[in-house]
């Protein structure tokens, strides 16, 4: 497996290979995106031409991610300069966990709760009976949904905004698929990365038909993109720190062993659309999530750390939250005369 950063010291990019505790820069590529299309080009291995391209500057890991020297940490993929051949989406209902916090989240009758089984569960359900063909078939759709460009991406240590329109701001601790388009429209995963996907569940609980505008939000990923990985069972933590303190956190697990649908099920489903398959274009896809802070009665205020880990894919992705001032004026719209 190889791991991959990209850093910035502002006026310039780079790529790395973690081989901790450092970080050897690539020499001839500055971006995930440049290494993958030229790997794409001359059919290379993309591992085995960023491990020979490791020829670079070497920087300490510590001092990058610590924030104490010009270079810092990016998002693990983008296409610089062009955020909408960034398309952010992503598929929920996958985990067993998430399941039962989605079911009791759109639950009508608490009273009742037994016999109650909401839309959400009977999709979880499907998924259950034909998320998992047999290879070189075709099973049941997932729930799907769409985060935005590559403008919601945030790096590691950079803030996760609750907009002034939400109604809250909840982590999202997952793993999510990082894929770029060929030439001729064929998609090719480069790797996994950490990810917090992040919505707004206090909206989204009101009523399930609100998750698409729950799922609007900045996002973050990293900050290490791992190539060669398998997705098989994948153990991790998230936590949530206020004024230095632990004031939540739990196991989490992803990985197809943990999962309803199989990851070539996901792929295809999302794959599947013309519109997806666009030469150039870059797909950030979020597999779901088994626990949420939300469904412990935790709300995240202003200042708050969200941290998401995962074994095996190197150091933890770190954001604060950031609250914006509460929207009161309504956003109107220019008419051309």
């Amino acid at each position: 497996m190889v791991h991959l950063v990209q850093i910035t010291d502002g006026s310039s990019r780079r790529v790395a290979v973690v081989e901790e505790p450092s970080l050897r820069c690539l020499v001839g590529v500055a971006s995930v995106y440049e290494l993958a299309m030229r790997c794409l080009g001359e059919g290379a291995s993309l591992s085995g031409m960023a491990l020979s391209l490791a020829q670079g500057e070497v920087l300490s890991y510590d001092e990058v991610y610590a924030g104490v020297l010009a270079w810092r940490l990016l998002a693990p993929i983008d296409v610089p300069g062009e955020p909408s051949r960034v398309l952010v989406a992503g598929t929920g209902l996958t985990h067993l966990g998430s399941a039962r916090e989605r079911q009791a989240m759109h639950r009508a009758d608490k009273a009742h709760e037994a016999e109650v089984t909401t839309d959400s569960m009977r999709m979880f359900q499907w998924g259950v009976e034909a998320g998992r063909p047999a290879k070189g078939s075709i099973g049941i759709a997932p729930e799907w949904f769409y985060k935005g460009d590559g403008s919601v991406l945030r790096a590691p240590f950079e803030a996760l905004e609750i907009p002034g329109h939400a109604e809250d701001g909840g982590e999202e601790a997952e793993l999510a698929g990082v894929y770029v388009i060929g030439e001729d429209g064929s998609p090719h995963r480069i790797g996994f990365a950490a990810g917090n996907e992040f919505s707004d569940h206090k909206f989204e609980k009101k009523n399930y038909l609100n998750l698409a505008g729950s799922k609007l939000r900045q996002c973050s990923l990293g900050p290490e993109l791992v190539v060669g990985m398998e997705f098989d069972d994948v153990k991790g933590e998230v936590r949530i720190e206020r004024k230095g303190e632990t004031v939540w956190s739990k196991r989490i697990a992803s990985g197809e062993a943990n999962m309803c649908h199989s990851l070539a099920n996901l792929e295809h489903h999302h794959f599947k659309f013309d519109g997806h398959r666009q030469p150039g274009g870059v797909h950030v896809h979020f597999f779901g999530a088994d626990t949420l802070s939300f469904s412990d009665g935790v709300a995240l205020v202003d200042g708050d750390w969200a941290e998401v880990r995962f074994e095996g894919f190197g150091r933890a992705l770190r954001n604060p939250i950031r609250e914006v001032d509460t929207m009161t004026v309504p956003v109107t719209v220019a008419v051309f005369e």
